[in-house]
């Protein structure tokens, strides 16, 4: 894929309409409040909004914002399948179901965080959003309300992205900065690009540049940490990076599949049963392509899965029945930061234990600690690993944290991610 994408300040947009995809998938207080509880994805399209207004645009802005359901029928089918009686699900309760995902908190903090007046239309491309789109002059900025309201969004319908398209008239420009969104081929990320010049805003720039530039041309040794859970969510991540890595690094509950491939005693860690030769095959594959592939030497083990659990040191897989690994330990650790210490690259994803428990964080706090302190260009993967840096108070201690985890994971199995692929070339 083509990481050298045009970007807003490739184009004129000078007294032109544009057509800005943004990330408010903002988390919610779930007591229906309308208070936002983590601003942070509203803060990071300040950038490309403020350049905009300042380069005298009129900005549309559109986001989707958690699961709605579209239509009354496809709520109601949802909820027989979760069970649900068939007289509990009413009109009310789907209705109440889109209330509680409209843009209005959004608009609200936006206009807070610009200091100025965010106008926000009632529909996505129905009457209201046409005549607010109609109307708007440069300098100014109006928010479409939830773009999964619509439902050809999901389903990336042409008459639907036509729609939003034609909001910004036949001389709009369309702007994607939505990292978190990319990897879905939908109406408003990538179908628009069809009837309108696509360019990236900066936040996406910066994810190509960094993640992009580590995976085309890193400054060497490359380093990668992957943890997390499951194997089977990393397959193409790990096949890919061994074609570009000089060392992987394996942490996390994924560890134990690797442990019991290699004949290892597991007890009631995580395993996956299924992966166990695709495990050796990835070791296999090192070897051959010389690249360090490390896994734990020892394991922190707890007697069930608690934050006061019992816990010991073992060796790798020598962990007995009913025990599971939650952690890596202490010679893991050491292995683990002495490999990142003179690396000029270090991408992460994925935490090397049950950080939420503190007792069973001290691995992916040593990792993050030992990435403070390094020269190295540090890119940590979002979703998980990007939670725990910031839990643990190294955030602004990293290069480059990403804003999408399934989008920079598939980033990273080298797929083509939709939304960036329709932007023009430079």
């Amino acid at each position: 894929m083509n990481y050298n994408k045009k970007t807003v300040k490739d184009v004129d947009v000078k007294g032109k309409k544009v057509l800005l995809r943004c990330d408010f998938n903002v988390p919610m207080a779930k007591d229906g409040s309308g208070v936002i509880t983590d601003d942070k994805r509203i803060r990071a399209a300040l950038p490309t909004i403020q350049y905009l207004l300042d380069q005298g645009a009129a900005v549309i802005a559109c986001s989707h914002m958690g699961k709605p359901v579209a239509t009354f029928d496809s709520y109601k089918k949802k909820q027989l399948e979760k069970g649900k009686d068939e007289a509990s699900i009413t009109e009310e309760k789907w209705k109440k179901s889109l209330a509680e995902l409209r843009m209005e908190p959004v608009a609200k903090r936006l206009g807070e965080l610009l200091g100025k007046d965010v106008i926000l239309a009632d529909d996505v491309v129905g009457p209201d959003a046409q005549a607010k789109a109609a109307a708007l002059k440069p300098g100014e900025i109006m928010l479409l309300q939830n773009t999964r309201f619509e439902k050809g969004e999901t389903k990336n319908d042409p008459a639907l992205a036509k729609a939003m398209a034609d909001l910004a008239g036949a001389d709009g420009v369309y702007v994607s900065d939505a990292f978190g969104a990319v990897h879905r081929a939908h109406a408003s990320t990538a179908g628009v690009s069809a009837y309108l010049p696509a360019v990236s805003g900066f936040l996406i720039q910066k994810e190509l540049e960094f993640i992009g530039g580590a995976l085309a041309n890193p400054r060497r040794p490359l380093v990668a940490i992957l943890g997390g859970a499951k194997v089977s969510s990393k397959i193409g991540v790990i096949n890919n990076l061994l074609e570009v890595a000089d060392t992987i690094i394996i942490g996390g509950g994924m560890s134990y599949t690797f442990a019991k491939a290699q004949g290892g005693t597991v007890g009631d860690s995580l395993l996956e049963s299924d992966w166990l030769d695709y495990c050796n095959e990835m070791i296999a594959k090192a070897k051959e392509k010389n690249v360090k592939l490390l896994l734990p030497v020892d394991t922190v083990i707890a007697d069930k899965f608690a934050p006061d659990a019992n816990s010991q040191v073992v060796s790798n897989g020598e962990i007995p029945d009913g025990w599971q690994g939650l952690d890596i330990g202490p010679e893991t650790v050491k292995l683990y930061c002495d490999a990142v210490k003179d690396a000029g690259t270090v991408i992460w994803n994925g935490p090397m234990g049950v950080f939420e428990f503190e007792k069973f964080a001290v691995g992916t706090k040593a990792v993050a600690e030992a990435l403070s302190k390094t020269s190295a260009i540090t890119i940590i993967g979002g979703g998980d690993s990007a939670a725990a840096v910031q839990q643990l108070g190294y955030a602004d201690k990293m290069t480059h944290i990403s804003t999408g985890g399934g989008a920079s994971l598939e980033f990273m199995e080298g797929k083509e991610l939709p939304g960036v692929a329709c932007l023009l070339d430079k």
